[in-house]
């Protein structure tokens, strides 16, 4: 709903217009390999007292979002296991989801990204696996965690700019401080 009506601003029809544009240019082939590579993979706590605290604190922060308690465990564990393997802080894996669909595993951008991260649906089809389900929690954070760590990489662990690169608002500073002030609160 935040994404539909921020469309209907002359500021968000620019933004959306830019994302149609941007999702039609040629995906980077060197993240479609890495996505290639992680896709057919599938516990991050080394620790079960550690697990337990960190899952009962986000869980308790993610209640009413997520009223499922089994639905909101699995994100928070699929979370946690992919952000842990590509060096990502959890948290912020959880503020780009809060942003981006505020953890409604269905939603759908007005450009077409679904999912909790909102993955473009061209990535199944460039990396060979057009089955794959991108509203499947596993395989949205999966590519949603290899997409945001490549693009971390790039800007050389700058966070804004690669928040921006995520959502396809690159040098704008809107979005990555939409997710900065979640990060702060999770």
């Amino acid at each position: 709903m935040k994404r539909f009506l921020l469309c209907l601003a002359p500021l968000g029809l620019l933004l959306c217009a830019a994302g149609v544009a941007i999702a039609q240019e040629e995906p980077d082939p060197k993240l479609r390999e890495l996505l290639r590579a992680v896709a057919s993979e599938a516990d991050s706590f080394d620790d079960h007292y550690a697990a337990q605290v960190w899952l009962t604190d986000m869980s308790s922060r993610l209640e009413r979002q997520v009223t499922d308690p089994a639905e909101r465990l699995r994100i928070l564990n699929r979370v946690h296991y992919e952000a842990t393997r590509w060096d990502l802080p959890p948290e912020l894996v959880l503020a780009v989801i809060d942003v981006e669909s505020n953890f409604d595993r269905y939603a759908v951008s007005v450009v077409g990204a679904l999912g909790l991260m909102q993955v473009m649906p061209f990535w199944t089809a460039e990396i060979g696996r057009p089955n794959d389900n991108l509203i499947h929690i596993e395989t949205n954070v999966r590519y949603g965690c290899t997409i945001l760590k490549y693009y971390l990489d790039m800007e050389n662990g700058d966070l804004g700019p690669a928040l921006a690169r995520y959502n396809g608002s690159r040098g704008q500073r809107k979005y990555p401080n939409k997710v900065l002030d979640k990060l702060r609160l999770k």
